[in-house]
């Protein structure tokens, strides 16, 4: 309840339902970004700073432009942030260990999902300590609603720590591609 969530992701992109629509089911606040300030670092630290915020989504990219802004050393001693969502493209994992040393105190969560997941199939809450000498950033557990199947080229389910394809199950799934039958039937298959 006591959370500001800023919402800066265009409204195109599939990103902007959780930051539109989270804060509504937890009774916490919204803060909308002034357009065209998502583009830029500085005015990103200045809101955060400025409006108490506690909780911000940044595809890597972004999120290393934030790290890379000198007054992030602000932020660093007594930022209202709590947690930081990093989603949209892989997150590296430099990427991670410079925000756990600039930004202690901040959970970084790890988000992943195509599209056709809508927004995040799953998640990873990240420790410093442990995720240290990763080589890369897992994808995590399933968010509520999901199911992760790694499967093999027959669509066997495969044990666990064994290679395989990646398969998402759920009521977040979308149920096809519009217009587009034989695509759909390629891609969308039934649940193992």
């Amino acid at each position: 309840e006591d959370d500001i969530i800023m919402v800066k992701t265009s409204f195109s992109f599939d990103a902007s339902v959780w930051q539109l629509f989270w804060w509504t089911l937890s009774g916490a606040s919204a803060y909308l970004l002034p357009p065209g300030w998502e583009k830029d670092p500085v005015l990103i630290v200045k809101a955060i700073q400025q409006e108490g915020i506690t909780t911000a989504h940044f595809i890597p990219a972004m999120l290393n432009s934030f790290l890379d802004h000198a007054e992030i050393d602000a932020l660093g001693g007594g930022t209202s942030l709590k947690r930081v969502f990093a989603g949209g493209e892989p997150l590296a994992p430099q990427t991670a260990a410079r925000f756990a040393s600039l930004l202690p105190g901040v959970t970084l969560i790890h988000g992943y999902g195509p599209t056709e997941a809508t927004v995040d199939a799953a998640f990873y809450v990240l420790d410093s300590e442990r995720d240290r000498d990763r080589l890369r950033i897992p994808i995590g557990k399933p968010v509520p609603g999901a199911r992760l199947y790694v499967l093999d080229p027959n669509l066997a389910v495969q044990p666990a720590g064994v290679a395989g394809e990646l398969y998402i199950a759920g009521g977040g799934l979308a149920r096809g591609y519009l217009n587009r039958p034989e695509l759909t039937e390629e891609r969308f298959l039934a649940d193992p």
